[in-house]
């Protein structure tokens, strides 16, 4: 497999295995398809390397049923690989405990999510965390990029996070080791067709 080498060799005192070592922030942006899936393809390295993982999704309802979800969730529960731990918003988040009849805005379950990831970024609970569409709470202004940004710096150890979405803030880009921006060049959709079953989910 080809090994990829980089461009700057900066002068910070660090060794390249201490410099391979190193937490990296992902950002997948941008209006074309793919984003979560390459974040996705991201948990299945991860997973072969035996890391824990921890799936956030901020957005999508708890009636979509992704199919990386439950392959994910497959290769967790088996004897071989890292654990995988799956948390959608629209289920009301797996570590609330709430009667039936509560009812949580948006806002209010998006603000829980993004205080779980807090907890566990400073316990290091995974070392790679998928925030799958966790830029449109902070496009919308219910979560502060500005503290996104402190925390991330501030993590301990050596956690991985990516994130997906369209409309990433400039302080997220900018704190971010690794942009990748999606372009939409051709779509089916534009020939208006629907999704599929094994393309969209």
């Amino acid at each position: 497999m080809p090994q990829g080498q980089p461009e700057v060799v900066p002068n910070d005192g660090l060794t390249t295995r201490q410099r391979r070592t190193q937490p990296i922030t992902a950002v997948h942006t941008g209006p074309g398809k793919g984003k979560s899936t390459a974040a996705f393809g991201l948990a299945l390295r991860a997973w072969n390397q035996g890391w824990p993982i921890g799936v956030f999704q901020f957005v999508k309802s708890a009636k979509w049923k992704v199919g990386e979800e439950n392959a994910l969730k497959v290769l967790g529960a088996s004897d071989e690989g890292g654990s995988v731990v799956w948390h959608k918003m629209g289920e009301g988040w797996s570590w609330i405990q709430r009667s039936a009849e509560a009812e949580v805005s948006s806002e209010e379950a998006a603000k829980e999510g993004w205080a779980q990831v807090k907890r566990d970024l400073a316990a290091e609970t995974y070392r790679l965390y998928v925030l799958d569409e966790f830029t449109y709470p902070m496009h919308w202004g219910w979560i502060d990029p500005a503290e996104v940004v402190e925390v991330l710096r501030g993590r301990p150890g050596s956690q991985h996070v990516v994130i997906t979405g369209r409309y990433a803030p400039e302080p997220l880009l900018e704190v971010a080791d690794l942009v990748t921006e999606m372009t939409k060049v051709k779509h089916p959709m534009d020939a208006g067709r629907k999704g599929q079953r094994g393309i969209e989910w």
